[in-house]
């Protein structure tokens, strides 16, 4: 059997236009400028979302623990935890909620 000569469809189809190519000039700016923009603006906002509810429990926890932190119970957590030995949990690098303190 002998191969054909004759060329497929996808081959003969002509080579791209002007039309398809990337424009220059301003639309083209917008078309990668918008979406870069509301991608930032998006991850800012989830951003400041989230350090606005870690700084709210912070304060909070802050409230409830000021109240509980008598000279008896620092005591008993410092035994109980050995911060001598281990260090203090509270200056960790996982504590997330006390890193602006």
């Amino acid at each position: 059997m002998q191969p054909s000569m004759r060329m497929h469809v996808a081959a003969r189809v002509s080579p791209p236009t002007a039309s398809i190519t990337p424009r220059i000039g301003a639309l083209a700016s917008k078309r990668v400028l918008l979406p870069t923009l509301a991608w930032l603006g998006a991850a800012c906002a989830v951003g400041l979302y989230v350090s606005r509810q870690l700084h709210q429990r912070s304060d909070g926890f802050d409230r409830i623990f000021a109240q509980q932190n008598t000279p008896e119970v620092e005591e008993a957590r410092k035994r109980d935890l050995l911060v001598e030995r281990y260090g203090d949990p509270r200056n960790s690098l996982l504590n997330i909620l006390g890193w602006t303190k």
